[in-house]
């Protein structure tokens, strides 16, 4: 699993569904969690973190947001180089298998379709980390 002192990006337009996966991620210990409202915040937070010298390990994101949406944050982040391994897991209502084809196209670690249990976050998340640290 990832190391417990890791900066996590929760990104949701919604803020009581920030708050219940960050509540949920305190849960099993993590203490560096961070929210945005949507893509476009988290693309200018992950930027300034990387500048700051204290950049994110693992975004969760999701799917339908204003400004930028959390397939178009994965594909943005996907597309450049600094980013293009950051393990990123899409919570989202989007269960369609064009949509889910779609993410895992772009370059998804895992998904998960809301509403999502403690117990299916933690496996998701292990999964994320199994993936990226073969």
């Amino acid at each position: 699993m990832f190391p417990k002192t890791i900066r996590i990006l929760v990104v949701d337009d919604m803020a009581a569904m920030r708050m219940r996966i960050s509540n949920q991620i305190k849960g099993f210990g993590f203490t560096h969690i961070d929210q945005a409202e949507n893509g476009q915040q988290a693309w200018e937070k992950i930027e300034s973190s990387l500048k700051e010298g204290n950049p994110f390990k693992l975004v969760v994101s999701d799917w339908n947001m204003p400004e930028l949406s959390g397939v178009e944050l994965l594909e943005k982040l996907r597309n450049t180089y600094q980013y293009k391994n950051l393990p990123f897991l899409m919570v989202t209502a989007e269960g369609e298998k064009e949509q889910v084809i779609r993410a895992i196209k772009s370059g998804v670690s895992d998904y998960v379709v809301k509403p999502v249990s403690k117990e299916d976050l933690e496996k998701k998340l292990e999964n994320v980390w199994k993936k990226h640290n073969k």
